[in-house]
C-alpha cells in the first residue's frame, strides 16, 4: 500500500522491550548453567545476548517506513536511577518541521569501558511542529556501576 507506514506505539515498544528483557534473561539463565562454562565464555554468551537486544531493537527502528533520520534533534539528559532501580535516561525530540511528527529513539546504556549493558526504544509521539517533545529511556535491567546512555538511533516521522 502506497505511503503506509508502520507506528510503533509506546505499548508496543515497551511490550517489545519487555520481551527482549525475558529474552535475555533466559538467555543469561540457560547459557551460565553449565559446569564446563568458564567466566570468559559466560562472559561471551552474555555479549552475544546483548548483541541480540541490540538488534532487535534495530529491527523496531527498520520497521517504521518512511522515517527520517533525525539524530541530530534528539538530546539525552544524564542516566539517573529510577525507584525499580532501573536506569533511566531524558530523551527530548525538537520537531523542526510544520506538521506534528513523532521520533522513535534507540538509547544505549554501556559501562564506563564502553561495553554494552542494554538497549531500550523510546518513543516521543506526536511532537508538534516547532515544539519539543520529552520520553523517558528505561532500561529491561537493573545495570550496575558507571552507566553512560548512548544516543544509537533516532527517526523522525
Amino acid at each position: 500500500m502506497p505511503g503506509h507506514r508502520t507506528r510503533w506505539t509506546t505499548a508496543a515498544i515497551r511490550t517489545t522491550t519487555a520481551a527482549m528483557a525475558a529474552t535475555l534473561a533466559l538467555t543469561l539463565t540457560l547459557t551460565s548453567c553449565s559446569d564446563e562454562d568458564t567466566p570468559a565464555s559466560v562472559a561471551s554468551k552474555a555479549a552475544s545476548a546483548f548483541a541480540s537486544a541490540t538488534a532487535e531493537a534495530g529491527r523496531q527502528l527498520d520497521d517504521i517506513k518512511g522515517g527520517i533520520d533525525a539524530k541530530d534533534a534528539v538530546r539525552l539528559g544524564d542516566p539517573t536511577i529510577d525507584s525499580d532501580g532501573r536506569t533511566t535516561v531524558e530523551v527530548t525530540a525538537e520537531n523542526t518541521t510544520d506538521s506534528t511528527k513523532s521520533f522513535a529513539v534507540q538509547v544505549n546504556f554501556r559501562n564506563e569501558n564502553g561495553d554494552l549493558l542494554d538497549a531500550t526504544v523510546v518513543t516521543v509521539s506526536d511532537v508538534a511542529a516547532g515544539a519539543t517533545g520529552k520520553g523517558t529511556a528505561r532500561s529491561t535491567h537493573d545495570l550496575s556501576g558507571q552507566v553512560k546512555a548512548e544516543l544509537a538511533r533516532a527517526l523522525r516521522y
